[in-house]
């Protein structure tokens, strides 16, 4: 099969992805493989390959938002998704399901977890293997392409919301509009929220007012009232004084990245007094991927995507890190 491989990370503008003739995977016990028809391209991707998150163990297939059809199973698996079946793998590959946090409900936070494309080979490639228990059954209906940057970008951002403790009718600020963003405030307008966005670009102060911002500008302007939420999808540390600079009294600012630059000093008084909360995401959960398909069907959710051949994943970085894509990048795997 043809994939694209990471064996030493690199700038992105050196293309460090190499496209590879790989054996076609056998599915082991409990998993089932899928033909890859489609994976988002993510920041992860993107901090991986420039060597921000650091490798474990040898060369692998980044990918991790990947939509394709079971075409073959490992012994034990089938019952659950069959051959046939339209499958989404998402970040979270597998967890130890034994341990507090999995027993809690929080399996993103297993200290056995392993990561889809991170630990294991993951979408940028003809085929992929998952398993069984943690692959989602994906509605028929939405093209692929617009259906896998819900499997992260989607996923986060939904979790992010959660943990900000949002209500309708709040008034909430995105610092950064990429992939996550642009389907997050879809989420939030449908619960009535005022969403203020914070980004550098003018394409994407654009696409923010057409999804329904309520204003959009320079993170550090200052908006047009104060936030009760805010979400940093930006992986940039200097945004998050500005963030509780920005934010109410009682308000809440979750860091939505996986990684991100070094936080400056921050001034009590200023940043955290009055019962500002700071908070983290990490990874999410089933339940969150089961929840935000089901949002995405009934609100419904649209993905803006723009496309790219599998052999094209290093331009589709390079786009990415420049903040040119207007949306989500998609590959196209045949």
């Amino acid at each position: 099969m043809q994939a694209m491989v990471l064996e030493r990370p690199g700038p992105i503008e050196t293309r460090p992805l190499r496209r590879l003739d790989l054996p076609e995977p056998v599915p082991g016990p409990g998993q089932v493989r899928l033909r890859v028809q489609a994976c988002g391209v993510c920041r992860t991707d993107l901090h991986q390959v420039e060597g921000e998150l650091s490798m474990r163990g040898g060369p692998c297939v980044p990918g991790h938002q990947i939509v394709g059809r079971v075409d073959a199973l490992g012994a034990g698996a089938g019952a659950r998704l069959p051959i046939g079946t339209r499958v989404g793998v998402p970040w979270l590959n597998s967890t130890c399901g034994a341990c507090r946090h999995c027993c809690e409900g929080r399996e993103n936070l297993c200290e056995q977890a392993r990561f889809t494309g991170y630990d294991v080979d993951g979408g940028y490639a003809q085929f992929a293997l998952a398993p069984e228990a943690f692959a989602l059954p994906l509605p028929e209906g939405m093209a692929e392409v617009a259906v896998a940057p819900l499997l992260c970008a989607g996923i986060i951002g939904y979790r992010a919301l959660r943990r900000s403790e949002v209500r309708p009718g709040d008034t909430l600020g995105l610092y950064g509009f990429g992939a996550s963003a642009h389907l997050c405030i879809q989420i939030a307008r449908a619960w009535n929220c005022t969403v203020f966005v914070f980004t550098r670009t003018a394409e994407h102060a654009a696409l923010a007012r057409e999804l329904g911002a309520a204003w959009a500008g320079d993170a550090r302007e200052t908006p047009p009232a104060p936030l009760q939420r805010a979400i940093l999808f930006a992986p940039a540390g200097g945004l998050v004084p500005e963030a509780l600079r920005a934010l109410d009294r009682g308000g809440t600012v979750v860091l939505a990245g996986i990684h991100m630059s070094e936080i400056p000093p921050l001034d009590y008084a200023k940043h955290l007094y009055l019962e500002k909360t700071l908070r983290s995401v990490t990874a999410a959960t089933r339940q969150d991927a089961a929840e935000l398909l089901d949002l995405a069907a009934r609100i419904p959710l649209r993905s803006e995507v723009e496309t790219f051949p599998l052999e094209e994943a290093n331009e589709a970085l390079v786009r990415l890190k420049r903040s040119e894509i207007r949306g989500a990048a998609v590959l196209t795997v045949s």
